[in-house]
């Protein structure tokens, strides 16, 4: 519900046969309860999503509690950075962000969608995870090749976002901000909870 996973992840958390694996995940997309898609780093790995529509009802109605959370991509430029702010805005708890090799700056597609969103990222500037001294509690790779370069052994949170730099339109851009708010939305249950206020 809050990752998404390679196959070989999702195997290596079930112990189930890749054959069996398979089966279940040709099953699961038939019903339409996953999607998967294709790595933006490593062009021979898939990345299977939960879709969360269908199952909404069987959600509790409060999620996991807002906490400070990391978001990672290669270049802390566009992804990342929208993530932060949008986790700033949605869930009301710190956000950061950092990269496994940091742009010189925020890329200004990225500074042009946030301000159409009503978000801020002039002040900001791309850094290394190095940098980073003390992980969060929560750690969420939104880049496939950072994911990869890392290594899934970690078991971060990762979301397979395409990556809008590569695009460069401004609708790329837009439909970066668009899933990120929803997937946050649908992690910290900010959804459910107005609706429950109602």
């Amino acid at each position: 519900m809050v990752s998404d996973r390679a196959p070989v992840e999702l195997q290596a958390l079930t112990g189930l046969e890749s054959n069996l694996l398979a089966h279940h995940l040709d099953t699961l997309e038939q019903a339409g309860l996953i999607v998967r898609s294709q790595s933006s780093g490593d062009g021979r790995r898939r990345y299977v999503r939960l879709i969360p529509g269908p199952l909404r009802s069987l959600y509790p109605v409060t999620k996991l509690a807002p906490t400070d959370v990391l978001f990672v991509c290669s270049m802390n430029s566009a992804r990342s950075q929208l993530a932060a702010a949008l986790w700033r805005e949605c869930a009301g708890s710190p956000a950061q962000s950092a990269g496994t090799h940091p742009a010189q700056r925020v890329h200004p597609g990225a500074i042009a969608a946030a301000e159409r969103a009503g978000l801020h990222l002039h002040a900001t500037t791309p850094r290394s995870l190095d940098d980073v001294v003390v992980l969060p509690p929560l750690v969420i790779t939104v880049c496939d090749q950072a994911h990869e370069e890392l290594g899934s052994e970690r078991m971060w949170s990762h979301w397979s976002v395409p990556d809008p730099v590569a695009r460069g339109t401004e609708g790329a851009f837009d439909a970066t901000v668009v899933e990120l708010r929803e997937r946050i939305e649908a992690f910290v249950g900010t959804t459910a909870a107005q609706q429950g206020e109602q």
